[in-house]
């Protein structure tokens, strides 16, 4: 296989951009992500691949949860405020505003869209990344007129 001709081929896979948290008590971990997918209406479940070596991996073993932040169209800023390491200041996730999640108390990012909240439930070690199934126990909404912001649209690729 050429691997030049891989790498682009797997690029063309569209992704959306999404901002992960995941805490245990004040310990909080944060970062984008964007190999994440629903895989189940019944019960509602997604599938989200994880760097093994990262901070939001070892939390999200630990706890067995996280919390998925949408963001929108106009967010790439945001997006990449959170490929930095995670910093809490001043009430504040790497410059911005945050509430605890309902119920797994990761960060809800306030000037997103849209959230929602998950429990692992399965877990596949392959590679360099975990692929984390996960049941929505909780969704937020907070603009439904958004349009997601998809890799494509950034330049950036992560993927290949």
């Amino acid at each position: 296989m050429d691997p030049e001709v891989r790498k682009r081929t797997l690029r063309l896979i569209t992704y959306g951009l999404y901002v992960l948290t995941a805490a245990d008590g004040e310990e909080i971990a944060a970062g984008t992500i964007n190999w994440l997918s629903q895989a189940s209406f019944q019960p509602p479940l997604v599938m989200v691949g994880i760097k093994r070596d990262s901070h939001l991996h070892a939390l999200i073993e630990r706890t067995g949860k996280f919390a998925v932040n949408i963001l929108g169209a106009g967010q790439k800023e945001i997006a990449s405020a959170f490929f930095r390491p995670t910093q809490v200041a001043e009430g504040k996730l790497n410059g911005y505003s945050f509430e605890r999640g309902p119920r797994t108390g990761a960060p809800l990012l306030v000037d997103l869209p849209a959230w929602f909240e998950a429990q692992v439930t399965d877990a596949v070690r392959r590679g360099d990344h975990t692929v984390f199934v996960a049941e929505v126990i909780e969704a937020g909404l907070r603009d439904p007129e958004a349009r997601p912001l998809v890799m494509w649209d950034t330049g950036w690729f992560y993927g290949g």
